[in-house]
């Protein structure tokens, strides 16, 4: 989801805005965009309500003339508003910036893998049951958790070098936990997976409120062609690039866990989105695996079809993989790691 971008005027434009950003105030306090425009209306004409972040308690109220922006600011701010149940707003004039690269990227959200239009990308909705969601949770819960700078993971198999963005396969943990066996099983047994592999890596990632991933391709010489993501607990989305040009490297590798982005200008990529939510099973194969990046924006609510969904208290997702043994030799050669190496 990306946001109108507002900032602060610079000293004396102040008056000359007709936007205003007030605190304390959205749907994450009760207040829908409609009734903020509704009590804010008695200044003057009211173009729109928009989030100002992703918290869900800041707005920003656009007026159509500076004047009514300004006489709501002498009125309200840092006063109880008593169209909005007495709450206090903290207001202060904003202006809007010019949208970025990254923000004109912007698309709409899909419910189905099927409307993005992108080959090897699938999405099977309640794949798990609730009660087996809950057994899963509790499972990892009871297990030992890696901390990396925004979120904790866990894993099974082989251990993920976040540093080499790689895998020692010399350096074996052990068969796949025993609590993911019906999952495996029921992979295997899917009719509307087109191929299976033996999964014998596990990543468990566990995101805290307003933490996602940055854009990356998941390293081709580290791992085979399908990718499963099962998400648990709360919702997301995730975004998908397909870059025109520039290679599949990133500029640097983190230690941390969070992956940096391919610098390319607005002109080179092209955007989609899709809704995961809780039990759903994610599967990336063939271009969608090999030459999208994937990423999970850095959002506490996301914006679905005009409805903002929370994220909730945490995100837990199983990711399972196939270590490859030998050099990729996809299709992709501008994506791919072992290919230009050769």
């Amino acid at each position: 989801m990306v946001m109108p971008r507002f900032v602060r005027p610079k000293e004396g434009d102040s008056e000359s805005s007709p936007n205003l950003y007030v605190a304390n105030c959205g749907p994450a306090v009760g207040l829908s965009f409609d009734t903020i425009a509704s009590a804010f209306s008695s200044f003057g004409e009211v173009k729109g309500v928009y989030a100002a972040d992703e918290s869900g308690a800041r707005v920003i109220v656009s007026f159509l003339e500076p004047a009514s922006a300004h006489s709501a600011f002498i009125a309200l701010n840092g006063r109880p508003c008593p169209h909005l149940g007495g709450r206090s707003l903290h207001i202060r004039h904003s202006i809007l910036q010019p949208p970025s690269c990254r923000e004109m990227a912007s698309v709409p959200v899909s419910l189905n893998a099927s409307d993005l239009n992108i080959p090897g990308l699938y999405l099977f909705h309640d794949f798990i049951s609730v009660v087996e969601e809950g057994q899963l949770l509790q499972a990892v819960d009871t297990g030992s958790w890696i901390s990396l700078s925004k979120r904790r993971v866990q894993h099974y198999g082989y251990k993920f070098c976040y540093d080499t963005r790689n895998v020692d396969t010399k350096q074996h943990l052990g068969a796949l936990p025993s609590f993911v066996s019906f999952i495996l099983e029921r992979i295997s047994l899917s009719p509307d997976i087109p191929e299976t592999l033996d999964l014998d890596q596990l990543t468990v990632n566990e995101y805290p409120p307003g933490v996602g991933l940055s854009p990356h391709i998941d390293t081709h010489s580290a791992f085979e062609g399908l990718i499963f993501s099962l998400s648990l607990a709360g919702p997301c989305i995730m975004e998908f690039r397909r870059y025109t040009a520039g290679s599949w490297v990133p500029k640097t590798a983190s230690i941390s866990g969070m992956e940096v982005e391919n610098p390319n200008s607005c002109s080179e990529v092209s955007g989609k989105a899709i809704y995961l939510p809780p039990r759903s099973m994610l599967l990336l194969s063939g271009e969608a695996r090999c030459a999208w990046h994937h990423y999970i924006p850095h959002h506490k609510i996301d914006k679905v079809n005009e409805t903002m969904i929370r994220r909730g208290s945490r995100r837990v997702s199983f990711t399972f993989r196939k270590v490859r043994r030998g050099p990729c030799q996809c299709e992709f050669p501008q994506y791919c790691d072992s290919q230009s190496q050769t």
